[in-house]
């Protein structure tokens, strides 16, 4: 097999086209932290931030993989993945793990102090992920502050101080997670209950799960407006907040108790345009500031 095959199979294995649901909301915390003291926003700093984002989450992504092998061999839904079908090897999957989380520690150092210093905690949480469901129901909320790292880690790349305009925006990316993370585990509630994984499906059933995920994506769409409030956004991001809200509503009238086929529609379509609809018109907003 040749390299290019080879970098495909990673690819593959780390479902790198994902990257695309997080990518969005740390860009939109850069953007936001041009009106923040910040420092100059330079072309090597884009790049730096870029290969933090993209290693990170490779890290995590064959972690998962790796962490996962035995359980998904046993799922009817996941045996055809790349460990357990054995195109790719156990210590192929560790191995790019860690390489890609010395790359995202190296582009780290390369964004100031506080980034680097805070590098391996962020492994810590976005590693440790891949082991929760074996321990907690809340899981689900760990994949989301996993996840929100993101712009909460661009927001200190760009600059800026701490402040409760990127806390909301956090707290957003959290619960949006957590909202369709439930949603996405549907598909394996008697799974984890016959394996003894924990998950909210798994916990408080279909219906319990379903009211949970809804609850969440309620607090997602007021954080983002903290947000917006906070940072005394104008009305192109408002919209933004109430485009991603309207998305979310569709994401739970099409999946939801008896409907469950239409996951994947949901997890992979709607919830890459919620935030890519935040990012463009958060973008908007800040251009046609005066």
């Amino acid at each position: 097999m040749n390299v290019a095959t080879r970098l495909r199979t990673y690819g593959s294995l780390v479902t790198f086209s994902h990257t695309i649901f997080a990518l969005p909301f740390a860009a939109s915390a850069v953007v936001l932290a041009q009106a923040e003291p910040h420092v100059p926003l330079t072309a090597v700093r884009v790049v730096l931030m870029l290969v933090c984002m993209v290693s990170a989450r490779t890290a995590a992504m064959a972690y998962n993989r790796y962490a996962d092998r035995d359980v998904d061999a046993e799922n009817p839904r996941t045996k055809t993945r790349h460990l357990p079908s054995g195109a790719v090897k156990p210590a192929e999957a560790l191995g790019l793990t860690v390489a890609s989380a010395a790359v995202f520690m190296l582009a780290a150092a390369g964004l100031g102090f506080w980034p680097m210093v805070l590098s391996p905690l962020v492994l810590a949480v976005l590693l440790g992920y891949s082991l929760a469901k074996r321990f907690t129901w809340a899981a689900h909320v760990w994949l989301g502050v996993a996840l929100s790292l993101a712009p909460g880690g661009a927001w200190l790349a760009a600059g800026a101080k701490p402040n409760l305009g990127i806390v909301c925006l956090m707290l957003g990316v959290v619960t949006w997670l957590l909202g369709f993370d439930i949603l996405y585990s549907l598909q394996d509630e008697h799974f984890d209950r016959a394996r003894g994984l924990h998950s909210i499906p798994q916990r408080f059933g279909t219906r319990g799960a379903v009211i949970f995920s809804a609850a969440a994506h309620v607090v997602t769409v007021l954080a983002f407006a903290g947000t917006g409030f906070a940072l005394g956004r104008g009305p192109l991001y408002f919209t933004g907040v109430i485009a991603a809200a309207g998305l979310l509503v569709y994401e739970h009238w099409i999946v939801g108790p008896g409907r469950l086929e239409r996951i994947n529609k949901a997890f992979f379509d709607l919830n890459a345009y919620v935030s890519v609809a935040f990012f463009v018109l958060t973008l908007l907003d800040s251009l046609t500031r005066h």
